[in-house]
């Protein structure tokens, strides 16, 4: 099997790079080694940013996330029973973001690509990446039960942190940056609908909370809990009692409580691969960076590599030139890096250390006061949130 471009993973930053590619007449195979089902139920990233949203429009796929998102203005913060919205479009002229969860863009993408697209092999399982530093790399997988070889002119890992893309890049020739942090989140789903329009950040003495959702009707919480959690040591009612406790205002606001359809502990880390190619191969997303998900980042982050990548592609395809291409690594960066600042700022601001001292949390309520009490504080929050530029 032989094509352009030979896309390692089904997330939504391979099933999106094969849709640009197609759009821009440049054929793909796409290889995942889950099955289909696995792939649009998988319960991940929900917050797209307003870049996000503007590429899924123009490469054909938003017309569902258009009719079944839940577009967003703004976020609330809480601290000592206080709360404090954080308004996007009035901070950064008009931009957004939208509640509309990495299941239900997968799906959007598998239909399309399955439709219109290149070959969308579920169940081929990648082994190696091999010659990625020649002009024809070639990945081994396993699909229906033998081994096969797709020869590429490029390979884009999107495999994830434990796919085999990342592998193939010379150990001598990685550097590797990350903080793994001393709590979690433990995340529920509950068919309660949210109990308030609008994501809540609430900063406690006990701990972070989170108030997501996923639909008008299903409503994603969060709690910080020590590493190492098991979800079902915590009972329904002590989730909602804990939920209550930490998202508690001085006014009469109420969290509705509700049947707890999911449990699940995140961990939390930051996490760069520098660089992020090697010779024919590409890496994009969590293939070479990972973000704790207090800033929304993950997904969009995915969406910043693959969009740059088939940016740098189409130049090559029309001009005959690689520069941009030769550029994608530190074009990429820059990017990641201003998200793992990002995310690391809201991260040590809401969220309370085992070790924090009485300083500490003085430090943190000052940064979220200093939110609420500055508009260029407040500005740089939401710029960062709605998202940085994807050129």
């Amino acid at each position: 099997m032989r094509t352009t471009v030979g896309i390692i993973g089904a997330g939504p930053a391979g099933l999106l790079l094969a849709r640009l590619l197609h759009n821009a007449g440049i054929d793909s195979v796409v290889l995942e080694s889950r099955d289909r089902a696995y792939v649009e139920h998988r319960q991940r990233a929900g917050i797209l940013e307003q870049g996000t949203v503007d590429v899924l429009r123009a490469a054909g796929a938003g017309e569902r996330m258009d009719r079944e998102g839940l577009p967003h203005d703004g976020i609330e913060l809480r601290w000592q029973r206080r709360r404090h919205r954080v308004d996007f479009p009035a901070l950064t002229g008009g931009r957004s973001v939208m509640v509309y969860a990495q299941t239900e863009v997968c799906k959007d993408l598998i239909a399309l690509q399955l439709k219109e697209g290149g070959p969308l092999l579920f169940e081929a399982e990648a082994l190696a990446v091999e010659g990625a530093d020649t002009d024809s790399p070639s990945v081994r997988f396993r699909h229906e039960g033998r081994e096969e070889v797709l020869e590429c002119r490029y390979v884009v890992g999107c495999d994830g942190f434990w796919g085999v893309a990342r592998q193939a890049v010379p150990a001598e020739l990685s550097r590797v940056f990350e903080r793994t942090y001393p709590f979690g989140w433990l995340g529920i789903l509950a068919d309660v609908p949210p109990s308030h329009d609008e994501l809540v950040y609430a900063r406690h003495d006990r701990g972070f909370a989170l108030l997501s959702m996923r639909s008008p009707s299903v409503s994603r919480l969060y709690l910080q809990v020590p590493a190492g959690t098991d979800a079902d040591s915590w009972g329904d009612e002590e989730i909602w009692d804990e939920l209550e406790r930490r998202l508690e205002t001085a006014d009469d606001w109420r969290l509705e409580r509700g049947p707890i359809t999911q449990k699940s502990v995140t961990p939390m880390r930051s996490y760069v691969h520098e660089p992020m190619r090697y010779g024919s191969l590409f890496l994009a997303g969590d293939a070479a960076h990972i973000v704790p998900p207090t800033g929304a980042k993950g997904l969009n982050l995915a969406v910043g590599d693959v969009v740059t990548f088939a940016r740098a592609l189409s130049y090559e395809k029309e001009t005959g030139s690689a520069e941009l291409l030769d550029a994608y690594s530190g074009t990429c960066l820059r990017r990641v890096w201003q998200a793992e600042r990002f995310s690391y700022d809201m991260t040590t601001m809401l969220h309370p250390a085992p070790d924090a001292t009485p300083f500490d949390h003085r430090l943190q309520l000052t940064r979220l006061e200093r939110v609420a009490a500055s508009r260029a504080a407040e500005a740089d929050l939401a710029e960062g949130y709605t998202g940085f530029p994807l050129d």
